[in-house]
């Protein structure tokens, strides 16, 4: 490019006068044909439809929407919590001596080998049902990197509340709550004795008194809740903040009663909503596999999970039951630990297609793991939420289907049977491209370092500065209420 742009016209004009004459009378002759074959080559593409869901135009769409800009970022203050309630969080669990849940064996090895002394930033849990929700980790631990090393992040750490856009809250609530569930499950739910309740206590007293929260009522605070329950005792509190939660499955319960039992999938949604909060991806367990490692794939459709689910989950059951005898399907119970690691690994990676039915709410991380396997996601969940999506088109990398049309006898297989071949490299194609986007992990140690640009964090603060606009005009309106006067928490979903 360099040598092109340094050509001097002088002395391509000298070398032009000296080509033969009947090189120069061949000129206007190539040049002719060059223009037809130009134009034809044009009208040619301007009139043939295109089924290729990663045309031209939508690559450098997607493209243009996922890099990072190099002129926009969100300004953020992090909270002055004590490290007692987020890294000091990661010291106790490793401290544990023995912990008997499911998954835990991985992370009983690394208690035995690595965690001989305290660390300043100490790694996640590997027990999977606390590593997918993980995000709170690489969320703060990019903000905890020097500012030299952030020339990628989305996100501008200042240390003055006053510039600030947004203030984030430093607590690992996920972790606060997989602590008390892992000690003593049956105080959960209870105030008296819950010490992660104790210290959601200590969260909301600290905020409370800072003239940030004070000056905004919480709006422009951000927590993340990727665990259901996490800081479940002060949902009403928190319900103005930004919320970076997995899917609202875990805030609205059916309520019978409240709907006068005439429609009981009415739902109250009262403290979350799509136009403040940010629906984020869960961590993914299994390893990136590049399209280049890509191999032939004998099973049809793969799901691996527990059978039993509650609510929304009871389309699995039924799912499961129509499917367990299905030519080219496998359905396997199961659970996450390193056994079910790795028969999941295999099962995604030689299945074309992986269920993803609901469960005790609407989405898990079986999603992006079928994403990190290139195994095109069949998303039976009528009441989704999914991350980034004015960002990505999951329908070119995915297959959605109605509950209702799910759940008719030998319907899903056939459906399944009729996408060709062609179609299914297409979505395996862009699949490929978006793995990027739900990764988290940068690989430096306690996750202090550069985050990727095109990653899950950077994307993340990419949406919560979309919603700057809607938090400083709800600040704006709290402000000129009259004292005694409340804005109601209202949801304008759709």
């Amino acid at each position: 490019m360099k040598s092109l742009e340094k050509e001097n016209p002088v002395i391509m004009k000298t070398e032009m006068a000296q080509k033969t004459k009947s090189s120069l009378c061949s000129v206007p002759v190539l040049f002719l044909l060059t223009l037809l074959l130009t134009l034809f080559f044009s009208l040619f593409l301007l009139f043939t439809p295109s089924s290729n869901p990663i045309s031209s135009s939508s690559s450098s769409l997607f493209s243009s929407i996922i890099s990072p800009s190099s002129h926009q970022s969100i300004k953020v203050f992090v909270a002055d919590l004590p490290r007692s309630l987020n890294y000091g969080l990661l010291d106790q669990y490793w401290a544990i001596q023995s912990d008997s849940r499911l998954g835990s064996d991985a992370d009983r090895e690394i208690r035995s080998t690595q965690m001989k002394k305290t660390l300043q930033f100490p790694p996640y849990p590997e027990n999977p049902l606390i590593k997918q929700y993980s995000a709170e980790y690489w969320i703060l631990g990019d903000l905890m990197t020097p500012q030299s090393q952030r020339d990628g992040s989305f996100a501008k750490r200042v240390f003055v509340a006053e510039e600030a856009d947004v203030v984030f809250v430093p607590f690992f609530a996920t972790m606060s709550a997989e602590m008390q569930l892992g000690v003593a499950k049956g105080v959960f739910r209870k105030k008296v004795g819950n010490e992660d309740y104790e210290r959601q206590r200590n969260v909301m007293d600290f905020l409370k008194s800072t003239d940030a929260w004070k000056k905004s009522g919480g709006r422009d605070h951000v927590f993340v809740l990727t665990d259901p329950v996490a800081m479940w005792h002060v949902k009403a509190e928190i319900a103005p903040a930004v919320l970076l939660v997995v899917d609202f499955g875990g805030w609205f319960r059916l309520d019978t009663k409240s709907s006068n039992g005439s429609s009981p999938d009415m739902i109250q949604h009262t403290q979350v909503s799509v136009l403040k909060d940010v629906i984020v991806p869960y961590t993914h367990l299994l390893p990136r596999l590049h399209l280049s490692e890509n191999k032939k794939r004998q099973t049809l459709l793969y799901f691996k999970g527990a059978k039993h689910r509650h609510r929304g989950g009871l389309v699995r059951e039924k799912l499961w039951d129509l499917l367990i005898n299905e030519p080219g399907v496998i359905m396997e119970e199961g659970f996450p630990n390193a056994t079910g690691k790795e028969q999941s690994i295999k099962g995604m990676r030689s299945s074309e297609f992986c269920l993803h039915p609901a469960g005790d709410t609407p989405t898990s991380c079986r999603l992006f793991d079928a994403i990190q396997s290139l195994c095109i996601p069949v998303v039976v969940s009528d009441n989704i939420e999914l991350p980034f999506e004015d960002m990505l088109d999951y329908s070119q990398f995915s297959v959605f289907v109605a509950v209702s049309d799910a759940l008719k006898p030998n319907w899903l297989v056939k459906h399944l049977r009729t996408i060709p071949e062609e179609q299914r490299n297409r979505l395996r194609q862009y699949m490929a491209r978006v793995q990027p986007v739900f990764e988290y992990e940068n690989g430096h140690p306690g996750g202090i370092g550069p985050v990727p640009p095109d990653g899950a964090v950077n994307h993340i603060w990419r949406k919560v500065h979309q919603k700057l606009p809607m938090i400083k005009e709800a600040i704006a309106r709290e402000r000129r209420k009259p004292e005694g006067v409340s804005v109601p928490l209202r949801c304008h979903c759709t």
